[in-house]
């Protein structure tokens, strides 16, 4: 097989996304024929139809949509490398790339990363931060697409080595009028018996979720399903069911979604962070010094 070039792995992921070559060649500003010979070449190269043309537009084939998979990573890959590259013609002396799951994102790490930037030694080092599902986060960090990860303890973390960092709480969001809202606390299992609104099943939350109710014996109920806990809290606001969110997210912002928070009893119901890599000794000076800080952080907000 023939080398990939990028411009064509780009036109092959816009005419997988939009369904149309007409649409693709306006988004790239070049004529429809063009596109078409690309792709041509590029079945031809890796010896597989990509693409089915239908009467309303084209749709990937199964090897397609498997080609598609690999041509985001390398597109990611590439756009990763052309951002790193002008950062460092902008004079910056580190960078570090840290991969993280929403609910890090969501409570603490960006204040942590600020706290950790307002340090003057710090001051000519950029810090990414790149949201992840922790499959996703783990296998990254394995590959070497960021050196640092933050996710759940409890992940798959076998062959890195990792640190202790935050903890958060889940609790139960629900609308004033539902019952479990009369309650202060309450067990996981008693709200099986009511609507969820779940996260998808990637998610750590749902993982751990689909785990205790397996062993309590009784499924969830999902009535919704959404990407984000901001779009959580507002299918509880409209009263389509409960929500398994951290505490932390929600208790600041219960009063303007007009919800209310009940702790969870459940012992899992307290998670644990950790701070993920590969070998400490080989990290960027930057990596090291920002690993500290976070670390540092985490040990002092324990006391």
């Amino acid at each position: 097989m023939r080398d990939l070039d990028l411009t064509t792995l780009r036109l092959f992921q816009t005419v997988c996304e939009t369904r149309n070559i007409a649409r693709a060649a306006e988004i790239h500003n070049i004529v429809a024929s063009a596109i078409s010979k690309r792709l041509l070449q590029l079945e031809d190269s890796v010896g597989n139809v990509l693409l089915e043309r239908r009467r309303r537009g084209v749709m990937p084939t199964a090897a397609g949509e498997i080609l598609l998979e690999h041509a985001r990573a390398i597109l990611a890959g590439a756009d990763r490398v052309a951002r790193d590259m002008a950062a460092y013609g902008k004079g910056i002396q580190g960078q570090v790339r840290v991969l993280a799951t929403v609910s890090s994102i969501a409570e603490f790490l960006p204040d942590d990363i600020a706290n950790f930037l307002q340090v003057p030694a710090h001051r000519d080092i950029r810090i990414d931060i790149e949201e992840a599902i922790s499959r996703d986060l783990v296998r990254g960090v394995r590959e070497g697409v960021a050196p640092v990860g933050v996710c759940w303890d409890t992940a798959d973390l076998e062959g890195l080595q990792t640190r202790g960092y935050r903890h958060d709480h889940l609790a139960i969001v629900a609308h004033p009028s539902h019952p479990i809202a009369r309650r202060s606390r309450c067990s996981f299992e008693q709200t099986l018996e009511f609507d969820h609104v779940g996260l998808p099943a990637s998610t750590a939350v749902h993982t751990m979720l689909a785990r205790a109710a397996a062993i309590i014996g009784h499924p969830i109920s999902y009535r919704a399903v959404v990407s984000t806990f901001d779009a959580s809290l507002r299918c509880v606001r409209a009263n389509l069911g409960i929500a398994v969110v951290p505490r932390e997210v929600a208790e600041p912002v219960a009063a303007s979604f007009g919800v209310k928070v009940v702790q969870l009893s459940d012992a899992w119901a307290k998670r644990r962070f950790a701070l993920c890599f590969r070998d400490a000794e080989k990290l960027s000076p930057a990596a090291k010094l920002l690993l500290a800080h976070l670390e540092g952080l985490a040990t002092a907000r324990a006391k």
